[in-house]
């Protein structure tokens, strides 16, 4: 338990040391911190300058690892992400890597680019490695991808492939700050300017705890629940495209994440219905005619959370 609480006092100092730069953005500063510790990556949609590529790079110096940023744009190739052989003329060859082999690796406005390039980081995110002209290359550990777009639908956007969607462990929206925020903001922008933030964290420590999350308990009955959402989700008659087991396994995930940031060794029904949001809205596909009357993922979700029969945990 006191190991636990050390991990509690850890995500304080890492959001401490963010917001000293990044106002207003503390939910998406959790997902962050799950998804880092899960093993996974997140995908954040906003407007423009809705602080996406501050956080994201914020997020990386606080936790003392790398940084690379991919500006997507329509006329990107893969190779501009995982790298390419130069040739010289005796036949010899080196090979020149690419942003992806980073730690945080942002790829900034992703939907701004085409479906052939964004499947670039399919490999890299599921398998933590590159295949590059038949040679097999590992990424650095922790690798984490903090993607962003812009919503869907705007000018000079494709569409990001359900394939693509489902690789990502959470979702978040950069919303615009509210007055309060935007005048602290304002206000303080010489100090943000300065940007001096400095790493409360190193690799070492992160990595440790990733493990630590093995050891926190979920009950059958908690297991049971996160499959019943999920299915009940698959089963809605708004639904046509339902969630895939990795929105299972990302509440189980980020459940002991979640659980280890409160101080716990197990997971209770609200961790997962904490998640349910981030974890499952982006991999659900909405029938075209519930569209016509409003129905989102969100609402799906809400209704499902609604009639699930929550596990009732002896402790």
């Amino acid at each position: 338990m006191e190991e636990n609480h050390k991990i509690s006092d850890l995500y304080e100092k890492i959001r401490a040391e963010i917001s000293s730069v990044v106002v207003g953005k503390g939910d998406i500063e959790l997902t962050l911190m799950l998804a880092l510790i899960a093993g996974g990556h997140v995908l954040i949609e906003g407007l423009p300058g809705t602080a996406k590529t501050k956080l994201a790079q914020t997020f990386a110096e606080v936790i003392g690892g790398n940084f690379k940023r991919i500006q997507f744009t329509p006329d990107m190739m893969p190779a501009d992400i995982t790298g390419f052989y130069v040739y010289s003329p005796d036949g010899a060859s080196r090979f020149i890597q690419g942003p992806i082999f980073s730690h945080i690796v942002l790829a900034d406005e992703l939907n701004r680019t085409t479906p052939r390039t964004q499947s670039a980081l399919l490999e890299a995110m599921q398998e933590n490695h590159v295949t590059i002209e038949g040679k097999l290359y590992p990424l650095k550990k922790p690798f984490m991808v903090i993607a962003t777009q812009v919503p869907s639908g705007a000018e000079g956007t494709y569409l990001l492939t359900d394939v693509q969607l489902d690789r990502f462990l959470l979702m978040a929206n950069s919303e615009y700050a509210s007055i309060e925020e935007e005048q602290k903001i304002v206000s303080s922008i010489d100090i943000i300017d300065e940007d001096n933030v400095k790493a409360v964290t190193n690799l070492e420590e992160i990595t440790a705890i990733q493990q630590m999350i093995r050891k926190v308990h979920v009950a059958p009955a908690i297991v049971e629940y996160i499959v019943a959402l999920v299915s009940s989700i698959r089963t809605d008659p708004d639904v046509s495209w339902g969630p895939s087991t990795r929105a299972s396994i990302a509440l189980f995930k980020c459940a002991r994440v979640m659980a280890l940031i409160d101080g716990r060794d197990f997971v209770i029904p609200d961790d997962v219905k904490s998640l349910a949001y981030k974890a499952v809205a982006h991999r659900i596909r909405i029938k075209p005619e519930s569209e016509m009357d409003n129905i989102t993922p969100h609402i799906v979700i809400e209704r499902t959370l609604g009639k699930t029969a929550s596990p009732k945990m002896s402790l």
